[in-house]
């Protein structure tokens, strides 16, 4: 807790008056009585931050290791929701390679116990039904926080859009995701208990948001990488059916990790390896109950690297390796999200869905130091003709040709960076998603670039989440901050907003939008001056890809 908060909080007392509205001129509010609210587990306080009732730190549920979730006990009293919870302990707490300029980070401790969100509202009680805005974080399924990136602070979007916003942490990797239903019913569902405890914090939001101003009648997920991945993952699970009503998928299309889940032959190779690791036998499976984290981690990533060699697998940048991911088990998630058909259980749920242009293939992936060293924007014309036949040989005009078309704003080296990974299975997700004909799905392409570091990063994997939150003002290491900065904010948090409420991400300074089909395949490219392209990039993902879209 920062020192400020701390002090102020020292005089906290037990109260249950309920203000209507908090006083925008007030930096801070503490006092008893203030932001207290009740809750189906008993009272909580939290804080007034410029205007706008803060709680940190909220228990949704609680859960033994590999068990699924259980609703909290109640308490007598009043609970201070005033600082964050508990984060899911990870082998990497950051999920990003030295990028902390562009995505500046916050890390916090990490405990098992780690079910708690994080909640801004504009005002209680005073008869509004907001919508209801739920963040998941990035990181795959085994890294990240509701607090990793500063960027994901909520107090902001909630003032503008006027909506409740919430983020949450829940369990990652081996103890979220290692399937040990092999050996016995006690284990059912360990594989998917990460999943659970998102349906979890969801029935919370259900039982409790209408206290903190909210309409439980209208809740939108969005997330970015694994969120969005994540997202997905709740439109095939039965659990989640109506715990949420909208959806928003940002960079989270990827193979095996959202768009497909692990099968269970390759889940159930990975826990009799961990256990082979650990020299446990499958009868003493029980044992995994306390072996301490770290070697329980340790023991799991080598399985999931042993598997890959023994099923010849690569990940989606080729390398071999799985991830921990949801299991297709049949049962809690009996079908892949995105397969050969969009999961039934997202038909009526409106999806927004989009990718960055450059995503990994910058900051993400690549040194910045290197990368400014060799800026692609001091690229004579003749660097930027053998940089593309280095990368693409015998394709290289055909690969300039088609970035020109497709991208007639940008300069052709920005085609040594073009992504080839998110963006074909955000193209593959929308079909199938307008192909079932049920709500509609909207798509966009995020290509603005930082101007830092003479422009280097371009349209980086989480480039667009300072934007969706209105944070630029305190993420401006990133992009710059300034006037042009702010004024993409404005367009892309009311889109969002937008769309929560409404199930349409129309914004002012945005041309009309209209809705993803297989045919029109409209795509908001989200830039300096945003524009409604059709299908424009397939031509130009064919080459890149040797792959027909």
């Amino acid at each position: 807790m920062q020192p400020r908060l701390a002090s102020a909080m020292i005089a906290i007392l037990c109260a249950t008056a309920y203000p209507a509205r908090a006083t925008p001129a007030d930096p801070l509010i503490a006092q008893a009585g203030v932001a207290v609210v009740d809750t189906a587990a008993g009272k909580i306080q939290g804080f007034i931050r410029n205007g706008i009732f803060t709680y940190r730190g909220i228990p949704y549920a609680t859960a033994a290791r590999f068990m699924p979730p259980e609703k909290v006990a109640p308490w007598q009293g009043v609970r201070l929701a005033v600082s964050y919870g508990p984060i899911s302990p990870m082998s990497n707490p950051s999920s990003t390679s030295g990028d902390e300029m562009f995505n500046p980070h916050r890390y916090w401790p990490e405990n098992e116990n780690c079910q708690y969100l994080n909640l801004w509202t504009p005002a209680l009680h005073d008869g509004k039904k907001r919508p209801v805005m739920v963040w998941l974080h990035g990181g795959g399924f085994s890294a990240g926080s509701s607090i990793e990136q500063d960027a994901y602070d909520g107090e902001q979007l909630s003032r503008k859009g006027d909506v409740v916003v919430i983020s949450l942490n829940h369990r990652l990797n081996a103890i979220g995701y290692l399937d040990l239903s092999a050996y016995g019913e006690r284990y059912r569902y360990s594989g998917n208990v990460g999943m659970m405890d998102l349906v979890a914090a969801l029935g919370w939001v259900r039982d409790n948001i209408a206290q903190f101003g909210g309409d439980p009648g209208n809740v939108t997920l969005f997330g970015q990488s694994g969120g969005g991945g994540k997202i997905l993952t709740l439109m095939a699970a039965p659990a989640a059916k109506g715990v949420f009503h909208k959806a928003i998928v940002e960079s989270g299309t990827f193979p095996d990790m959202g768009m497909n889940e692990l099968t269970q032959d390759v889940s159930h190779r990975v826990a009799a390896h961990t256990l082979e690791e650990l020299s446990i036998p499958p009868a003493e499976v029980d044992r995994l109950q306390t072996v301490p984290y770290d070697q329980l981690i340790a023991a799991a990533n080598k399985a999931l690297a042993t598997t890959a060699r023994e099923l010849e697998h690569r990940d989606f940048f080729g390398a071999t390796m799985f991830r921990f991911a949801p299991v297709l088990d049949g049962d809690y998630i009996p079908q892949d999200p995105v397969g050969a058909a969009f999961a039934e259980g997202g038909r009526d749920i409106p999806l927004l869905i989009g990718s960055t242009l450059a995503e990994f293939n910058t900051i993400i992936r690549n040194p910045a130091d290197k990368l400014l060293a060799d800026s692609k924007n001091r690229w004579t014309p003749e660097q930027t003709r053998v940089r593309l036949q280095e990368k693409y040989g015998d394709k290289a005009d055909e690969v300039a040709k088609a970035f020109a078309q497709a991208y007639p704003d940008h300069k052709l080296a920005d085609a040594f960076f073009v992504d080839t990974v998110v963006r074909p299975g955000t193209i593959a997700t929308a079909r199938a998603k307008a192909d079932q004909g049920g709500a509609p799905v909207y798509a966009y392409l995020f290509a603005w670039e930082s101007p830092i570091l003479d422009g280097i990063a371009m349209a980086y994997h989480c480039s667009e989440i300072p934007f969706v939150f209105d944070n630029v003002a305190s993420t401006q290491t990133a992009h710059g901050g300034g006037k042009a900065a702010q004024a993409l904010a404005d367009e892309v948090s009311q889109a969002w907003v937008s769309f929560a409420r409404t199930g349409n991400p129309k914004a002012r300074g945005l041309p009309p939008w209209p809705a993803y089909t297989r045919e029109g395949g409209a795509t908001m490219i989200i830039d300096a001056s945003p524009a409604v392209r059709r299908n424009h990039d397939l031509t130009l993902l064919a080459a890149l890809t040797g792959k027909p879209l």
